[in-house]
């Protein structure tokens, strides 16, 4: 049997993989001994920031306001949308006796209040997105003060956005509470 001499060199070097392989798996053991113990001290928190805010006072405020403030727009598009049905009713009712220049009119009118209603609704859509858009970015920094408050009193380790989280535990969630303290900065605020 013929042995196989390695160089001094290429022994120690055989003997170091070993030793850094051994190095990797003792230090997952003793992170897997110590993390329990590093798990039980962190105190986790998720927060559903759009949520928190939509449920708040000032948000049903800021909806009633914005309402009133679109209301007549809403009307009309409303109105144009039964003008649009009473003229597919109507050629639905009288098209087969129009004279074909009068069913050519209704058609160009109900064309055109169509045309008139995608826009109007287009426009009133947009004009509702970047209200809300606007209140958001209104109420995030007052969400962000709350939850600040929060982790300084409860001494949260991290706080996460709910968006960012598979699943929530329920008893983690303090989503409520921030609606609470907005609801009592508003009141104080009036």
């Amino acid at each position: 049997m013929t042995h196989i001499k390695f160089p001094r060199g290429r022994q120690q070097a055989q003997r170091g993989v070993t030793r850094s392989r051994a190095w990797p798996a003792a230090l997952a053991v003793v992170l897997a001994l110590a993390a329990p113990v590093a798990v039980a001290e962190v105190k986790i928190a998720v927060v559903d920031s759009i949520k928190a805010i939509g449920q708040s006072e000032e948000a049903k405020s800021f909806g009633e306001a914005a309402g009133k403030e679109m209301e007549a727009e809403a009307k009309a598009v409303q109105a144009l949308q039964t003008e649009i049905t009473d003229l597919q009713k109507r050629l639905q009712d009288e098209g087969e006796v129009m004279a074909e220049a009068e069913r050519r009119k209704v058609l160009k009118e109900l064309e055109n209040k169509q045309i008139d209603l995608d826009f109007r609704a287009k426009k009133l859509q947009k004009e509702r997105q970047d209200q809300q858009a606007e209140f958001l970015q209104l109420m995030g920094p007052k969400v962000q003060a709350i939850v600040s408050d929060m982790v300084e009193v409860e001494r949260y380790d991290f706080v996460f956005e709910r968006s960012n989280v598979g699943y929530v535990n329920p008893r983690h969630d303090i989503t409520a509470k921030v609606t609470e303290k907005l609801n009592e900065r508003f009141a104080e605020a009036e």
